[in-house]
């Protein structure tokens, strides 16, 4: 304990963090492409509302903002996104304009102009994973028809129309693409497609299409392998990543559906689950080495010999990197975090291992004394299965408690998704008042291979939230928590879980849901068309005897602890009728609850106000609840 430490009440410690830092920061940075020395991504302005814009730094390192302000770089394809851009080299770059989702040219100097047609009602054409090939844009293409079904396939736009052209489909037939990738000889296009109900972790396949004439054939996948992120190596043959043997690998195949040749076999992960179009995991260098992510929930960052197999890690500070990653065949550019790095911009020197940082998530960060570093756990849960986690302790040079200390268990969404022990100011806002979080990564969570994955599989509602408990009675069995005083919060699917774990336990002393699905019934038929089916695997066919034994609507007499409960009230993905009829149902029954909702957010949360006004909201939740 350093002498200048005093003892005060968790969760009333003094911090430098913010409300406004916390909803301020996280640009969300993403999507870097690389062309010699010029760089370009894309970053979300929250002081903006939210809009997303595109960044290009120069060979001289100076960094200039591409679109001002109302255009806004964003996609709206699966309604998660993804790649919405892609640098036409010596003209410009082509975005995706959010309000009307046509695609832009953005001459060089120049002003943007359409170059997709406009379509009959507003945003009912949608593009994303944009990549650029002979003269012309190759992506997935998504449109919303009159009678409310969805459909897509992959196109070509001509980089020289003005709007009016039709674009030209070169696949179709399937529910969905993803990762468009024409050959060096121009001859052939590989992608990915799979088809409802399967979610693209689940199976998916990769097929192979002769562009003169249209003929096409199937190289890999089905429907119990998800292969991802094809990558042409030569005329004849694709790096590819496939989860055949239980974790998501690196192979090479041939166009004609050779036995793919795994590159490195591991029970580790070399990808990522395929939330949002355009993620590339690895990386082709000039010399012919793969720059790759690899390893069991945070990833580090490494170099494959494709022939040998050899793998090394290079020696760079950022411990963790996002599966998005872009070369030019010299270097590698990626976002790479650490416990006490913020996610940022990074390009890598792969055979010097040279780190330039080139542009980070937040600017300013407290002193390190009040950044909690995250450290990986694991406990063990319910019928003995372990459970991963991050674990954050209190952390102020200026206070302590005395103790075990308040927690509040994170519940990431998806809920195929995971965690990252990654440096996160909104933790940090938490824990640096004297509020310890845990980050669960329960079953179903990505990052553990496939077998870790499906422990879901027709468990939603059962496994997660036995998980979820199970991390509230660790902390508590550790001495670091106090079992009177550990609250749950997540959102989307994690707020299923909140709301679920609420229903089936007394271990949390309160539950905070972000836009969270509470109910079954009609959730299929109101989300949209990219998870309208996730809920047959996720829990089973549609069953109402099932479906009521497992939402959190129907089982809110076992709640017993407040609630927080906030929502955007324009959510396409969890309509706010989710949570409303969930505070609707804590009301009837005199059980505590604030319902606090976001004009104009949709899922996820983008507006510098509406995060600051969520945060501040949380706070004085838990300082209630852990003071009560």
């Amino acid at each position: 304990m350093s002498p200048e430490q005093v003892v005060l009440p968790y969760a009333t410690w003094p911090s430098p963090v913010s409300t406004s830092d916390v909803a301020r920061s996280g640009l969300r940075l993403g999507y870097p492409t690389v062309l010699g020395e010029e760089v370009w991504w894309t970053e979300d302005r929250p002081a903006e509302g939210g809009r997303t814009t595109i960044v290009h730094r120069g060979a001289d390192g100076a960094q200039r903002e591409l679109l001002g302000a109302p255009w806004s770089a964003r996609t709206r394809v699966h309604e998660y996104g993804g790649r919405s851009y892609a640098v036409v080299p010596g003209e410009g770059v082509v975005f995706a304009n959010f309000v009307d989702q046509r695609l832009y040219l953005l001459p060089t100097g120049g002003e943007p102009r359409p170059i997709t047609p406009e379509p009959e009602e507003p945003a009912s054409l949608r593009y994303a994973d944009l990549v650029v090939h002979d003269g012309q844009i190759w992506c997935v293409r998504e449109r919303h028809h009159d009678d409310g079904r969805v459909s897509r396939s992959i196109v070509s736009i001509p980089l020289s129309g003005e709007g009016e052209g039709e674009p030209r489909e070169r696949a179709g037939g399937h529910d969905f693409y993803a990762a468009p990738a024409v050959s060096p000889d121009g001859e052939h296009l590989a992608f990915i497609c799979w088809d409802h109900p399967r979610m693209p972790w689940n199976g998916t396949e990769l097929w192979i299409s002769r562009l003169d004439d249209g003929s096409s054939w199937k190289v890999g996948g089905g429907t119990s392998e998800s292969v991802l992120a094809p990558q042409w190596r030569d005329e004849g043959h694709l790096y590819l990543v496939s989860d055949r043997s239980g974790w998501w690998n690196l192979y090479l195949v041939g166009i004609h559906g050779d036995s793919p040749r795994a590159l490195h076999p591991a029970e580790q992960e070399f990808a990522g689950p395929l939330w949002q179009l355009g993620a590339v995991p690895y990386a082709p260098m000039d010399d012919g080495s793969l720059a790759v992510l690899h390893g069991r929930g945070d990833l580090r960052l490494g170099v494959l010999d494709p022939d040998s197999g050899a793998l090394r890690d290079l020696d760079v500070p950022y411990e963790g990197w996002e599966v998005v990653l872009a070369n030019d065949g010299h270097t590698v550019v990626g976002i790479g975090y650490g416990p006490a790095l913020p996610r940022s911009i990074v390009r890598i020197d792969t055979v010097t291992g040279r780190a330039e940082e080139l542009r980070r998530d937040v600017n300013e960060l407290p002193a390190p004394g009040y950044l909690p570093l995250a450290r990986p756990v694991e406990f063990e849960g319910r019928f003995g299965r372990e459970v991963h986690a991050f674990l954050y302790p209190p952390s102020n040079p200026v206070a302590r408690g005395e103790g075990p200390a308040p927690y509040v268990v994170f519940v990431h969404g998806g809920p195929t998704g995971n965690s990252v022990g990654a440096l996160d100011l909104e933790k940090t806002f938490f824990t640096s008042r004297g509020i310890g979080v845990l980050d669960v990564n329960y079953g179903g969570s990505t990052g553990y291979g496939r077998a870790y994955r499906e422990r879901l599989r027709g468990e939603w509602g059962v496994v997660d939230v036995e998980d979820a408990i199970a991390s509230a009675e660790w902390l508590a069995a550790e001495g670091l928590g106090d079992p009177a005083r550990i609250a749950i919060r997540g959102g989307s699917a994690g707020g299923w879980t909140v709301m679920a774990a609420c229903c089936a336990s007394d271990a949390f002393a309160g539950g905070v849901s972000y836009y969270g699905v509470s109910g079954l019934a009609n959730f299929s038929a109101t989300t949209h068309d990219f998870e309208s089916r996730y809920v047959e695997w996720l829990i089973g066919p549609e069953d109402a005897a099932l479906y009521a034994s497992r939402e959190p609507v129907g089982r809110v007499a076992g709640v017993s602890c407040p609630m927080l409960l906030l929502q955007g009230l324009s959510d396409p993905v969890v309509p706010p009728a989710q949570s409303q009829a969930f505070a609707d149902a804590l009301a009837e029954r005199g059980v505590p609850c604030t319902y606090l909702t976001f004009e104009g957010e949709a899922h996820g949360f983008r507006r510098a106000e509406t995060r600051s006004a969520a945060l501040a909201t949380e706070l004085a939740f838990y300082q209630q609840i852990f003071h009560s």
